[in-house]
């Protein structure tokens, strides 16, 4: 498995960034993709997943109603727009997979920078 993530960048508070998570090397229907995030000095935290078969979404409480996770089935790549983005949302955003048999996030891509300026 293969996870290529984008997007990232330098934004002020209140814009929007999209981050993509570019997929390959099986097929995703049996997987959960999902979004964490490491602030400089903090833990990495889970942001969003999503299920690949249903697109059923999942958040976490800081980013509800601002964070929205998609995927597009045909470009094999899963979306993380953020909207009314904060300077606490800064940090370097990652994309993983998961069977959802499991409960262990085992691929990651690379991560891609999100810094928001107040």
């Amino acid at each position: 498995v293969q996870l290529q993530a984008s997007g990232g960048g330098l934004v002020q508070a209140g814009g929007s960034l999209r981050l993509s998570c570019a997929a390959s090397g099986r097929t995703f229907s049996r997987y959960y993709m999902g979004w964490f995030r490491q602030a400089p000095g903090k833990e990495r935290e889970f942001v969003s997943s999503v299920r690949w078969s249903t697109g059923s979404t999942y958040y976490a409480d800081s980013v509800k109603g601002r964070f929205t996770t998609s995927r597009d089935n045909a470009k094999n790549t899963v979306y993380l727009q953020m909207n009314s983005l904060k300077p606490e949302d800064t940090a370097v955003y990652y994309c993983a997979a998961r069977l959802f048999s499991s409960s262990n996030w085992n691929y990651w891509g690379q991560g891609t920078e999100v810094t928001v300026s107040s």
